[in-house]
């Protein structure tokens, strides 16, 4: 597996915390030359199955930019003739011979981030596109890639019911591969964080947001989507591979400025400014990832996923029954009815599918 982080963006919405800026076209190249020199450094032609190109905006990149990128991936691993190829995308970035252009580098999934179709909401988060360029550019997508992908937000400023059942019916015309959902998170350094310290966001209820969360996780199986991660709905064979490989445990490889690599047993992340990271001081930050964080992980990422988590691997992989160091939490959540157990599998019933993060907290040692 492998990640590429693109920093870079036309414009920061109002509420994002990733690692991303505008950049100019000569920092832009220097990060690439930066970029395409870590590949080099760090490559050793092992096989991957998946690469994925986050940000950020990756499409800010010209494609002579991504092509000497995906290059360099190719010359210094050994990338499956299947591997799952994606990049993400804003609509109004791209067009038809961009788009092309991206089929013909082997990328072949692509994902939108459109949030809204309501064009007031849309300017709220400060997002560059209106919902005719989101409608659009999926449309336009679909004609290069079989494997389309869009990212749904909820629990917005000003946003009603009536708004994100529309966003349903979008999303029932469009007929896309993958749906991702999140729910609008407040996060420190983004402009919408000072406007909720003064009490300037009219963010929706808390009763309001659940019931948002409701419908969506009811409607899009209707649909044709199922649900299998907490935040992810696919069409039959259009789960993202490469997210159910960090869910899974699967190592990988993080590429770029504040990109983070797992090989099974060590954890380092990648400096996050940009002019330093350009400069090629990529100091990584480590952490070994002992037996019991490791326990840790293997349960709460497993159980984002809607199969949940099998005793037994934990028990071949760990040499002990998952019973006897977590038993106190899957006996407590299944009292409550966030939990089930069905034979061998360990997986959150539908209710706590909304309540994860709470649960996930008790499998904490």
């Amino acid at each position: 597996m492998i990640y590429i982080h693109i920093p870079f963006c036309k414009k920061k919405c109002n509420y994002c915390a990733f690692n991303s800026k505008i950049g100019d076209e000569d920092e832009k190249n220097l990060y690439v030359d930066a970029l395409i020199e870590e590949i080099n450094l760090r490559g050793d032609d092992s096989f991957t199955d998946t690469i994925y190109m986050g940000g950020g905006t990756p499409t800010t990149l010209t494609l002579d930019q991504l092509d000497k990128i995906m290059l360099a991936v190719e010359e210094n691993f050994t990338v499956d003739k299947r591997a799952e190829i994606t990049i993400e995308a804003n609509p109004a970035t791209v067009n038809g011979n961009y788009l092309r252009g991206l089929q013909s580098l082997g990328f072949n999934r692509i994902s939108l981030g459109v949030q809204t179709f309501d064009d007031e909401l849309l300017k709220i988060l400060g997002r560059i596109h209106d919902s005719r360029a989101a409608v659009m550019t999926i449309e336009l997508a679909k004609r290069f890639f079989n494997n389309v992908s869009i990212d749904l937000m909820y629990g917005l400023p000003n946003q009603t019911l009536n708004n994100l059942n529309r966003d349903l019916n979008f999303i029932k015309a469009l007929d896309v591969r993958h749906v991702s959902i999140y729910g609008l998170e407040i996060e420190a350094g983004t402009p919408f964080f000072e406007l909720y310290n003064k009490n300037q966001l009219n963010l929706p209820e808390e009763n309001l947001c659940a019931d948002m969360y409701d419908l969506i996780t009811a409607t899009l199986p209707t649909l044709g989507y199922r649900r299998y991660e907490i935040s992810n709905f696919a069409k039959e064979n259009f789960e993202s591979r490469h997210n159910v490989g960090y869910w899974t445990g699967k190592s990988y490889f993080g590429f770029g400025a504040g990109a983070h690599s797992f090989d099974g047993k060590l954890r380092t992340s990648n400096v996050c400014d940009v002019a330093t990271y350009i400069k090629g001081n990529v100091p990584a930050i480590e952490e070994v990832v002992t037996r019991q964080a490791a326990m840790e992980e293997f349960c709460f990422l497993g159980l984002r996923m809607v199969e949940g988590i099998s005793a037994q691997i934990f028990e071949n992989k760990f040499g002990v029954k998952i019973s006897d160091v977590f038993g106190e939490a899957i006996n407590k959540n299944c009292r409550l009815g966030l939990l089930k157990v069905e034979d061998d599998k360990i997986s959150l019933t539908e209710r706590g599918m909304a309540l994860g993060n709470e649960i996930f907290a008790d499998f904490l040692l």
